[in-house]
């Protein structure tokens, strides 16, 4: 394990949104809490709306730049590993890799990583139009993919902008997207639903998922904390009961 003085200072890039902010900044407060250590945190605040009209045009070098800036900022405050709690802004990895020295904990790999561990061969999607449109931006290598309807997609990609803009499980986000769910694993055969967006953790922090699983944010938190030098005691998914189960 790293020793506390040696372990990186982590630079936070929130609101992409607000909520899955809030969600990533107290869960790592209480693991670092629950192994005897201070969190070493430091925070930005993004503009999502910009984030928004990047990823709309698919501008990658202009998502890559903007972020980076943000990195920049965090970096001169002495952060030494970046942590960007969302996961489409991850569609450009690649560029953003090349424009900032800083190292980062990337939500797609270690979801990628879970999903070879696990054994799965055929997943559903939940999150923006763009990662399910781009099969999670192609980073899940050759599992296979469950493809939404057009209409899906929309009312998958309506559901979760509404909870990422309020910050919030108040909406009825949770039925809708739990309703697809399942029917991607009882029509479509999916072995299970991949949580492809962070802010999912607010629909589901008390009552876990009823269908198998693969959740994003919890992976990554877990990511963070062993590259912090902490142990992570849980695991970042569930199986959850199958449809035979069910």
């Amino acid at each position: 394990m790293i020793p506390p003085e040696s372990a990186p200072r982590l630079g936070l890039v929130g609101g992409l949104g607000v909520g899955a902010t809030v969600h990533y900044y107290r869960t790592l407060a209480q693991r670092y809490a629950a192994q005897g250590r201070s969190l070493d945190l430091v925070m930005i605040h993004a503009d999502v709306n910009r984030i928004f009209e990047r990823v709309s045009v698919q501008d990658w070098m202009g998502l890559a730049e903007y972020l980076g800036g943000l990195l920049d900022h965090l970096a001169a405050a002495g952060a030494g590993l970046g942590v960007i709690p969302a996961v489409t802004p991850h569609a450009c990895a690649r560029e953003l890799a090349v424009r900032t020295p800083m190292p980062l904990v990337d939500v797609v790999a270690e979801t990628a990583r879970e999903i070879r561990a696990r054994g799965l061969r055929r997943v559903a999607l939940l999150g923006t139009r763009l990662t399910l449109e781009t099969r999670m931006f192609g980073g899940l290598g050759d599992v296979d993919i469950v493809m939404p309807q057009p209409a899906e997609v929309e009312a998958i990609h309506a559901a979760y902008s509404s909870l990422v803009r309020r910050a919030n499980a108040a909406g009825g986000e949770r039925q809708i997207l739990s309703t697809m769910a399942h029917q991607f694993c009882e029509r479509d055969g999916a072995e299970a639903v991949v949580l492809a967006g962070t802010d999912m953790a607010l629909l589901f922090e008390d009552t876990p998922p009823d269908f198998p699983h693969v959740d994003c944010a919890a992976l990554h938190i877990d990511a963070v904390l062993r590259r912090a030098g902490l142990h992570a005691p849980t695991a970042g998914s569930e199986a959850g009961p199958t449809a035979r189960q069910r």
